[in-house]
């Protein structure tokens, strides 16, 4: 679905998901127990969506692990959908709903506190690197716009900051607790709803893959394997994703580029892509896929 000025948005039905779930976190609507499998859900796949339930759960609310079932309902038993397809979807939605961010990170500290039931020593991998920008987002909208604002006015936005998420003294975990506290403000983030619009577009490119070019939709599904963790590498994940997405399987979509063969040409893409915030080689590469159709052919 698109605006009218073209830019990709959500459809109806998940975004107004998305919102149902959030006002169940506002209200603390938990008390219904976790959420029901999907009808069609293969059995031998049960654990796994069972642990993604827990997963979610812990990483947000109930609430938010019955949006991921509803996203995923909508591919149970669905033409197309064999079990290999239906554990993907299962498997990189749970991963890129559970986006690591500054409260993510605590929380996972935090479980290790837990289980070594007391302190930890210092490692260097406590430290993390985030650019400004990135810690604000973290934050609801309504606090962080000010804020950027101000990064903005003094170039400040994408300086970047040594946080560290050790769990040696009593002070340490006591500030990680309260990191982590800060996930009940996590879904009036900018981030999150960065990443709502992210996970609705990618379950709504399989939709259409799903119709349009079934051979393709597993390729499409495993684009998400593009976007991981946090800082430098999330960001060029994002920004390949959507260069691939709108420049070869979105117009493939819309019947402007009749490419037979879009796994292939997904999986060619990926290949090209390099650590380069200018995106080069993958524009070079996929306006190379576009050039081998006939002109007569894409009209």
């Amino acid at each position: 679905m698109t605006s009218p000025g073209g830019t990709a948005v959500p459809d109806d039905d998940g975004l107004l998901a998305s919102l149902r779930y959030l006002f169940a976190d506002i209200i603390g609507d938990d008390d219904d127990g976790p959420p029901l499998l999907p009808e069609a859900c293969p059995e031998h796949l049960e654990p796994a969506v069972t642990e993604a339930i827990a997963l979610l759960t812990e990483y947000q609310s109930t609430s938010y692990a019955r949006l991921y079932i509803d996203r995923l309902r909508r591919f149970a038993g669905r033409r197309g959908v064999d079990d290999s397809l239906f554990a993907d979807i299962a498997q990189l939605m749970a991963e890129r709903m559970a986006y690591q961010d500054p409260i993510r990170i605590a929380q996972l500290k935090l479980r290790e506190v837990n289980a070594a039931g007391g302190f930890t020593a210092r490692s260097a991998d406590d430290t993390k690197q985030f650019r400004l920008d990135e810690l604000i987002d973290a934050l609801p909208a309504v606090v962080a716009d000010p804020m950027l604002g101000g990064l903005d006015r003094l170039g400040w936005r994408r300086r970047r900051v040594s946080i560290r998420f050790s769990a040696h003294t009593r002070f340490s975990v006591r500030r990680l607790r309260i990191e982590a506290g800060l996930k009940r403000w996590r879904m009036f983030s900018i981030r999150y709803a960065k990443e709502r619009v992210w996970v609705e577009r990618w379950l709504h490119m399989i939709d259409r893959s799903l119709t349009k070019q079934p051979a393709a939709a597993a390729s499409v599904v495993d684009t998400a394997t593009m976007i991981r963790g946090y800082g430098d590498p999330y960001r060029q994940g994002v920004a390949d994703w959507h260069a691939i997405i709108d420049g070869l399987a979105k117009p493939v979509f819309d019947g402007a580029l009749p490419l037979p063969d879009l796994a292939g040409a997904i999986t060619e893409a990926r290949a090209s892509i390099m650590p380069d915030p200018r995106q080069a080689a993958l524009k070079r590469k996929i306006a190379e896929i576009r050039a081998r159709v006939p002109a007569a052919a894409s009209q």
